[in-house]
């Protein structure tokens, strides 16, 4: 470990890869794709810095998010290049806040074990439809509302019926995701921004996102409720 001119800490790549939670062959894969900037030499030996690491996180962060490298490739392509490491820990929270566990691709009989039955072609197609399921490179990923998509399975409910409810969903549901992004970005990021911040402020903004993100979910759950109840009580005063 070593120090620049400013007095920032350096790390070898093997430091950089411990602290960072990857493996030395794994940080040197992402630096050669262009994840991870050039290091700074001294004589033979390569050093990272805090930027170093803050882009390493964010690759992994969107990794373990389900994102693919293309995808975080293109996202970080779009960075500008003096972006501090406050910023891009505040683009890391942005990003990772509304997503939940990683998404996993499946073989067909890992899906059908997770699922607790088999599953045939059609079985697989309503899964798809009602967003349960995605059709992945070589298999398929389980998305979590898998055992909602496979309860509907078992429903004497039409086809059709079952399709239009899960196009609603997804049509309410992206609205509302684009909307609270929004909020958060406006009313959340940008004042912060706007201030001068340490690295431990762009932490505990980070993990204000992640509660955040729990108790925005629980109220559009607690919302909804509220709203087919409305509903239901409407249809009982006009009956």
């Amino acid at each position: 470990m070593g120090e620049d001119a400013d007095g920032e800490q350096l790390l070898t790549i093997d430091e950089l890869a411990a602290v960072t939670r990857t493996t030395v062959r794994t940080t040197r894969y992402y630096a050669s794709l262009g994840l991870v900037p050039p290091p700074v030499r001294r004589g033979r030996v390569a050093y990272y810095g805090a930027e170093h690491r803050a882009r390493l996180d964010m690759v992994r962060a969107l990794q373990e998010h389900g994102f693919t490298l293309q995808a975080i490739e293109r996202f970080l392509a779009g960075l500008p290049a003096d972006a501090t490491v406050e910023e891009l820990a505040l683009q890391r929270a942005m990003l990772t806040s509304w997503t939940g566990q990683p998404a996993v691709e499946l073989t067909r009989e890992e899906l059908e074990e997770r699922a607790g039955r088999s599953l045939d072609e059609h079985d697989l197609t309503m899964l798809e439809k009602v967003g349960s399921i995605e059709r992945g490179a070589t298999g398929y990923v389980a998305l979590p509302s898998l055992r909602v998509g496979v309860e509907l399975l078992d429903l004497d409910v039409p086809e059709d019926a079952v399709e239009a409810a899960g196009e609603a969903i997804r049509r309410h549901m992206t609205a509302l995701a684009d909307e609270l992004t929004e909020v958060l970005r406006e009313g959340v990021l940008a004042p912060y921004r706007r201030a001068a911040h340490s690295p431990e402020d762009a932490a505990r903004l980070e993990r204000t996102m992640s509660r955040l993100r729990q108790l925005t979910l629980e109220a559009v759950v607690a919302g909804f409720q509220r709203a087919a109840n409305a509903v239901i009580a409407r249809s009982l005063k006009q009956g």
